[in-house]
């Protein structure tokens, strides 16, 4: 169940399970089920005998997952890094296609109590899985200077990063920081110039939350997972919100989409190289204008979509 009072907007909804170009009888994977949007869609198009299986790591969401009483869903409490052994676990070895929803659900930015935003005077967790793993202010009260700096550039691009983390080192001397408005007002102090309509702290939130809930490496480590499990002309249709996170997908999917890799002189045909195991469908998108106007926070959405071939992973 969603939290009282915070409403979630599927992002790209009926755009991204068209992609998956879904058969009736077919297994298919909702990677982030989030407040379920994407998967009560896919289920209203299968057939009795197709099956959808969702993962997620906030406790909330999979409340909100139990309320379907579907016999064709099954909800897996993991993080989607566990691609694998959670289909392993359903006795599940091949899927007909996937999806991957990289976005922050509403309620969880809009709970305050989950000290995800600088909107809120609240807790500073940003765990998506509260019931395991490091708070952000468990992790702001023991980093070294180097290692915030690092995350602060890397994960949220800001380039008073340096200036950031040195305010949080020298400030934590003195008290803890455990609230949002804590962290945000020692950012604003800090950053003195920012894009217009961006509050000074977005990028530094941004940052730390990717870090504490190792958004990146996790995708990294699925992407992989997911090639073998997918059925020949099974789709993969992925939903980024940012730029490091798209970078990701956009190189894997196009790796996947290669051939091997031979010299340049040596005398192959063609023919004779081999199927790419994967081949890309069609352009990226994003959401259209009215969505956006409707849902603000879709504006920095891109869909990327590629199939499954049947060549070896």
């Amino acid at each position: 169940m969603s939290a009282p009072g915070f409403t979630h907007r599927t992002v790209l909804l009926t755009e991204a399970v068209d992609a998956l170009n879904l058969q009736p009888d077919g297994i298919y994977v909702d990677c982030t089920y989030g407040r379920g949007g994407h998967s009560r869609l896919i289920l209203s198009r299968l057939g009795p005998n197709g099956r959808l299986i969702a993962f997620d790591k906030d406790p909330q969401a999979v409340a909100d997952a139990a309320t379907i009483t579907d016999p064709r869903f099954s909800i897996v409490h993991e993080p989607y890094a566990a691609f694998a052994s959670g289909l392993d676990g359903l006795g599940i070895d091949k899927v007909d296609g996937v999806l991957m929803d990289l976005g922050v659900s509403s309620p969880q930015i809009d709970d305050g109590s989950r000290g995800f935003s600088f909107r809120f005077d609240a807790p500073l967790d940003m765990r998506m899985d509260t019931s395991r793993g490091q708070t952000a202010a468990d992790w702001l009260a023991v980093a070294e200077q180097a290692e915030i700096t690092e995350v602060i550039r890397d994960y949220g691009e800001e380039r008073f990063a340096k200036q950031i983390a040195g305010a949080i080192v020298a400030a934590r001397l003195e008290n803890p920081i455990v609230s949002t408005r804590q962290l945000a007002a020692l950012v604003a102090k800090t950053v003195r110039t920012r894009e217009p309509g961006q509050d000074p702290a977005t990028r530094t939130f941004q940052a730390i939350r990717i870090y504490i809930n190792r958004e990146l490496e996790e995708l990294s480590l699925t992407l992989p997972q997911i090639m073998p499990r997918l059925n020949a002309g099974g789709r993969l249709a992925v939903i980024a919100f940012h730029s490091l996170e798209d970078r990701i997908v956009k190189r894997f999917m196009a790796d996947c989409a290669k051939a091997d890799k031979l010299p340049s002189r040596l005398p192959v045909r063609a023919a004779d190289i081999g199927e790419a195991p994967l081949k890309l469908v069609g352009k990226a998108s994003r959401p259209s204008e009215a969505e956006v106007q409707d849902n603000p926070r879709a504006r920095s959405a891109i869909l990327r979509v590629a199939e499954r071939t049947g060549a070896a992973a």
